[in-house]
């Protein structure tokens, strides 16, 4: 086990500057190589007590940044044709790439990984709300509606 202090927050282990346990490999292969976390030892802790206030300061603009978008996202409704039988079932299914290829065309930056298809990819036509979690504490709803095209 290791013992490692978070340089932002993660959902699951907790907010920037805890000093937290992970396991080895998690801390090596996820959170030193993505700049989540440091080593918990006098160095690190004594550099980290010195950076805090910038360090927060970062977090509370990547914090705005999300809200910003998130109203906006809010704000949005896509609307998106596609092929599609008598009873309502689409040809194919309406997945990721399709939503966030749709949301830029409609000014919206989105990445793949900010969006949340808990029941998979659409496969209906109607109105569909998509999750999209732009920050650890930021989550912005995405209105959908899939109409049949002609």
């Amino acid at each position: 086990m290791a013992q490692v202090i978070l340089l932002e927050k993660i959902h699951s282990l907790g907010d920037l500057g805890d000093q937290v346990t992970v396991r080895n490999g998690y801390a090596r292969n996820y959170l030193y190589p993505e700049n989540k976390a440091v080593p918990a030892n006098k160095e690190t802790i004594a550099e980290f007590k010195m950076k805090r206030a910038e360090l927060e300061k970062v977090a509370q603009e990547k914090l705005d940044v999300a809200e910003t978008r998130a109203a906006a996202i809010n704000d949005l409704a896509l609307t998106i044709p596609v092929k599609s039988a008598e009873e309502g079932r689409l040809y194919g299914s309406i997945g990721i790439s399709e939503l966030v290829r749709a949301a830029n065309a409609a000014g919206v930056t989105l990445e793949k990984s900010e969006i949340r298809l808990p029941n998979g990819p659409l496969r209906q036509l109607g109105e569909h709300e998509v999750t999209v979690q732009l920050h650890s504490d930021v989550i912005a709803i995405l209105k959908v509606n899939v109409v049949a095209e002609e």
